[in-house]
This record gives C-alpha cells, structure tokens and sequence, in this order.
C-alpha cells in the first residue's frame, strides 16, 4: 500500500515540472499589466488637466460675453468661440452654451445668426462623439476620474460639473449663527440660494449669506413679517437661474449685501428681463394712445378761462395789443333721445379747460 502511494506522489511531481517547463511564471505579465494600468491613469489625469484648463478660459469668455457693450464685440467673442473644439462635458461645466444659447434671440440679427451657427456646430459635435464607438465610455471614465480628483483634494467642492449635486448648506456643514432659530434658518436659505452654482470657498459664501442677513434683519427692525417677506423676496430672485450674474456679484463682492438687502425685484431683475419689461411698457404705451378717440381741432370755440390771448391786437382798457386765439379739439356724441340734438364736448389745447353744450 505504500509503496504505490508513492509511485502516486513521483507520478504527480512529474506532471509539475512538465506544466511549469510548459508555462512561465505569471509575475512578469501583472508587471505589464500595471504598467499599462499606470500608463492609462497618467493619460486620464493628463487629459483631465486639460480639460479643466479649458473650462476656465470659457469662464471667461462667458463674463466677456455678459460684459460686451455693442454688437461689435460680441460677434468678435462669438468669431472666436467658433474655432473652439468642446465636449459635452465642457460645456456644462463652463456653461458656455447657456450664454451662447441666449445669444439666439438677440436683437442683432448678425449677433443672433453667429449664436445660431456657433450652437449648431456644437450640437453637431456632441451627437458625433456620443454615437462614435467607445467615445462615450472614454469621456466618461475620464470626467469620473477627474470628480474623484477633486473630491479627495482638500478644496470646497465646486459644484458645476455635470454630475456633481447643487451645492446646499446641509451638504457644506454650513448652519446659523445668529442664536435665533429663524434666523439662522434664513441664513441658510440664502446660503443656498447663492451657493447652487458658486465655484467659492464655503467660507466666502457663508459670510455674504450672514452678511445679506444680518442687513435685512437691521432694515426690518427685528424678525417680523416685512423681515420674512424680504428674505423669501431676496431667495426667489437669487435662485432665478436665468439670473446668474446676480448671485456671482454678490460673492465676488461687486454688490454689496447693504445694497442688495434693499434692492426691490425689478432692481434685482436681469438685463434681459429688464429690457422685457421696458419694451412691453413702450408697447402698452403706444397702444393705449393709438387706442384714444380721435378728436377734430378747430377754431370756432373761445376757452372761458384763459380766453387764448396773444400780443397782436390793441386792447383800450389795458393798451395792449390783443388776439384771441381759438384752439380747442371737440367731439360730439348723442347722449339723449333721437331727436335731440347731439352734445358737444369742448377741450381747451392750452389750458385744458372741458366744457360741453348741446
């Protein structure tokens, strides 16, 4: 019995070494492999460098855009755009198509056709890197990095990438330190109004949000109904986002929190609402004159009251020269029976004086 247990273990060694003449050790391929690993991390973290490089030019150019003063420049900013190569991920981190997007219904038709073809050219390539195979896969590997890079830096989380969560005081650890309930609850309101799409240091918005604050309650003389109707005045309109460059004034510290606590809606309103809103008062206006009944001018009614006297005529009891002038605007409408006569309505032109007769 023993000895054909181990004729079993030789015939076992044997089979061994042949496998292991056969294959070589397995350590030299996973040396490969994770160099080939490294090699494709080092790219990721190179092209997501690149990446955030270009999202904070666009930046820039999407202040410059908001900033231009005539036709001219814009289309000299959009010109420049148009050379741009961008991905989906760029631009809704740089949110370079919004600004581009609105251009579209400019009042400048050159402006506006530039903004049309700059969108559709970007449509174009998106829909090209999407269905183009493996693309898709690859620009998403490389954002996700690229998140993770940043989430394990020591640096406030920005909130403007495409997939990141609007940034919230419950998700920054930012509460009130006002010693009131209310109060501090409204101080996160407004941290969070300002802090949705802010790229600042916590710090730096929770200030301004205490600040803002801290100004209201002082105008409002305490928490009272004025006081809450202000703060949920001032979180509506900061949280409008067709309104970005309100809340990046206030946390780049171009709008004072004293100037903004008292601003109204139409003073906190945008440049293109404000524009909105001017134009349909000018419509309503020449509407409603268009709308007024027209009424016939003539001379032969004399105003009682201010008798319409120039210097042309010599007048004996004052020895002075005298014309009457005779400028009123009339109209007549029948307001009895048939067969009465129609009454006339009479307007002075210089005084303004109204009398009627029938």
């Amino acid at each position: 019995m023993s000895k054909e247990i181990g004729q079993l273990f030789a015939q076992n060694n044997r089979v061994v070494e042949r496998l292991s003449d056969n294959y070589p050790p397995f350590k030299p391929a996973r040396e490969k492999e994770t160099i080939v690993v490294n090699h494709s991390v080092e790219l990721e973290i190179l092209v997501a460098h690149k990446m955030s490089d270009t999202v904070i030019e666009l930046k820039k150019t999407v202040k410059q855009l908001q900033s231009a003063v005539n036709d001219q420049e814009t289309i000299a900013i959009l010109s420049t755009l148009k050379q741009k190569q961008v991905t989906e991920v760029i631009l809704r981190e740089s949110k370079i198509g919004l600004a581009v997007g609105k251009l579209r219904q400019h009042a400048s038709k050159p402006v506006a056709d530039l903004a049309k073809e700059i969108v559709k050219q970007w449509k174009t390539a998106v829909e090209k890197a999407k269905n183009k195979p493996g693309a898709g896969a690859g620009a998403s590997a490389v954002a996700e990095r690229h998140t993770a890079n940043k989430a394990q830096t020591p640096v406030t989380p920005s909130g403007s990438s495409a997939n990141a969560a609007v940034r919230t005081a419950k998700s920054d650890g930012v509460t009130g330190k006002t010693g009131d309930k209310t109060r501090d609850k409204c101080v996160e309101l407004i941290y969070d109004a300002l802090a949705c799409d802010a790229t600042a240091p916590v710090e730096t918005v929770a200030q301004k949000a205490h600040a803002v604050e801290k100004c209201v309650c002082a105008n409002m003389d305490g928490v009272n109904a004025e006081y809450k109707a202000k703060i949920r005045s001032l979180f509506v309109n900061l949280k409008d986002k067709s309104n970005p460059s309100l809340r990046a004034s206030i946390v780049e510290g171009s709008l004072s929190p004293e100037k903004f606590s008292k601003m109204t809606s139409q003073d906190m309103a945008s440049e293109e609402r404000k524009a909105a809103d001017e134009q349909i008062q000018k419509d309503n206006f020449f509407k409603s004159l268009s709308a007024a009944e027209k009424q016939a001018e003539t001379d032969a009614f004399q105003c009682s009251r201010c008798k319409q006297v120039s210097d042309t005529t010599f007048d004996p009891s004052c020895q002075n020269v005298h014309t009457l002038q005779r400028k009123c605007i009339y109209r007549q409408q029948q307001t009895r029976s048939a067969d009465e006569p129609m009454t006339t309505f009479v307007t002075c032109t210089v005084c303004q004086n109204k009398w009627k007769f029938s």
